[in-house]
C-alpha cells in the first residue's frame, strides 16, 4: 500500500520528464487573451435571482494537452462549449469542481474569500482524478482577470455576490480507462443573493445510514461531480418525506459525516462538562470545506470553548439531545455559509435541536449567527476580525 501510495502521489511529479517534453506546467496570465461580448446580456433584477439560475457574460478556458502542456488562456463571451461525444469526461466522469465567491464592500471594492484555499482544493481533485498539476497562482490571476471584466455582475448588497465555479474536465476524445491525455479547465460566474431572503430557515435533516456518500480510501475530499451525483435521489427521496436536507452517517458506528453539501457541526456540553464545538476530521471521508476551516479558525482565536475534529456518532448526538447538552447544530458551507438545524430524524424518531437557549423561535443559536455576521464582516470588507488576508480585494 505505502509503494502504491508514492507511486500515485508522485505521477506528475518527475520534473525531467516534464522538462524533455517542453511542455508548460504553469499557467500564464500575461498570455491571457480577451474578448468582449458585443451582446451583454439582460442582468436579472436582485430580487428575482435565484442560485446558479443567471450566468454572467464572460467565461474563462485553459485547454492542456500531454504534449504541449497548458495552453494560453482564453476569457471570451458566455458559450456552450463544443466537445467530441467520445470524451472520456462523458464516460468515465473525470470532473471536478469548486465554488467560491466574490463580494462587493460599501467602497464598490471587490473581494474573493480564501480563494487560495478552493485552488489548493482543486489541485487536488486534479490529482485524485491523475489530471495534470494545477499551476494554482497562475489560475487564480485568470479567474480575477475574469472577475475584473464582468465586475458589473457582482450586485452589492447583504447576502449578494457573484458565485465562482472553477471547473476541470477530461476531454480526451477515446474511449478507455486510462489517464486523460487532455483536458480543459474552465471558469463560469453566477451572481446570487441571499441564501435564506427572509432570515434564517432551520432546516430538517433526515439521518441516512442505508446509503453512504463516502468511504475510507475512497474521494470523499475531492470535489467531484461523481460524489454529487448518487446522493441526488436520496435527497430526493428526503425532501418527499418533508426534509430539507441528509444527514450522511458511515460505518457500523453510524458516524456523522456531512449534511447535504455543506459540513455539520455540533456545538454541545460534552461528558466532561466543557463546551465544545465538535466537526468530523479530515480523514478522507470529508471534503475540507472553506466555511468548514474558517468557522475552526475563528472559533480557535475566540478561545471561549474547546474546538474538536473528531470522530462522533449519530448515538453521540442523540444522547446529548436526550441529556439537553446539545446547544446548537449547524451546518457550514459557501452557497449557505451557516445552515441552522431544528431537527433530526433517525431510525423513524424525531429529536428536536434547540435554536436560541432563550429564545425557542428564533431563526438561529447565538454561536450560528454570530458565524454568520463574523464571517459576513469579513467577506465584505467591513471588519477582519484578524484574519486580514482572508479577503482579497481585486
Amino acid at each position: 500500500m505505502l509503494l502504491l501510495s508514492r507511486s500515485l502521489n508522485n505521477l506528475y511529479k518527475s520534473s525531467s520528464i516534464l522538462q524533455s517534453r517542453k511542455i508548460s506546467t504553469s499557467i500564464d496570465v500575461t498570455k491571457l487573451s480577451t474578448t468582449r461580448t458585443s451582446t451583454p446580456k439582460p442582468q436579472t433584477p436582485k430580487a428575482n435571482l435565484v442560485f446558479g439560475a443567471t450566468t454572467s457574460d464572460h467565461m474563462l478556458e485553459i485547454d492542456w494537452d500531454e504534449k504541449n502542456g497548458w495552453h494560453a488562456p482564453v476569457i471570451s463571451p458566455y458559450h456552450p462549449l463544443s466537445l467530441d461525444p467520445a470524451c472520456n469526461v462523458f464516460h468515465y466522469g473525470i470532473e471536478a469542481f469548486e465554488g467560491t465567491k466574490c463580494y462587493k464592500d460599501a467602497n464598490g471594492n471587490l473581494r474573493l474569500f480564501r480563494p487560495e484555499l478552493n485552488m489548493k482544493r482543486l489541485a487536488h481533485s486534479m490529482v485524485t482524478l491523475s489530471l495534470p498539476p494545477l499551476d494554482q497562482g497562475g489560475f487564480l490571476a485568470c479567474i480575477r482577470k475574469l472577475v475584473e471584466m464582468d465586475k458589473n455582475w457582482v450586485p452589492d448588497g447583504e447576502g449578494f455576490s457573484l458565485y465562482l465555479r472553477p471547473t476541470v474536465i477530461g476531454t480526451q476524445p477515446t474511449l478507455g480507462v486510462t489517464k486523460s491525455k487532455n483536458c480543459k479547465l474552465f471558469t463560469i460566474a453566477c451572481p446570487v443573493g441571499p441564501y435564506y431572503p427572509e432570515g434564517f430557515k432551520p432546516v430538517k435533516l433526515l439521518a441516512e445510514s442505508q446509503f453512504v456518500r463516502a468511504f475510507h480510501g475512497g474521494t470523499g475530499d475531492s470535489k467531484l461531480g461523481g460524489n454529487y451525483a448518487p446522493t441526488i435521489r436520496v435527497q430526493a427521496a428526503a425532501a418527499q418525506q418533508g426534509y430539507s436536507q441528509v444527514l450522511w452517517l458511515y460505518g457500523a458506528k453510524k458516524l456523522v459525516t456531512e449534511v447535504g453539501t455543506m459540513n455539520f457541526f455540533c456545538f454541545w456540553t460534552n461528558k466532561k462538562g466543557e463546551k465544545e464545538l465538535i466537526t468530523a476530521p479530515l480523514d478522507g471521508t470529508i471534503l475540507p470545506g472553506v466555511t468548514r476551516q474558517s468557522m475552526l479558525d475563528l472559533a480557535r482565536r475566540w478561545g471561549e470553548f474547546k474546538v474538536t475534529e473528531a470522530e462522533f456518532s449519530i448515538h453521540e448526538v442523540i444522547d446529548a439531545v436526550k441529556d439537553g447538552r446539545v446547544i446548537e447544530c449547524f451546518g457550514g458551507g459557501t452557497a449557505a455559509v451557516v445552515s441552522p438545524i431544528r431537527q433530526i430524524s433517525f431510525e423513524g424518531k424525531t429529536f428536536d435541536i434547540p435554536l436560541h437557549p432563550s429564545n425557542p423561535n428564533a431563526g438561529a443559536g447565538v454561536l450560528t449567527k454570530r458565524y454568520w455576521d463574523t464571517l459576513a464582516d469579513i467577506q465584505y470588507g467591513r471588519n477582519d476580525h484578524g484574519f486580514p488576508s482572508w479577503s482579497q480585494i481585486i
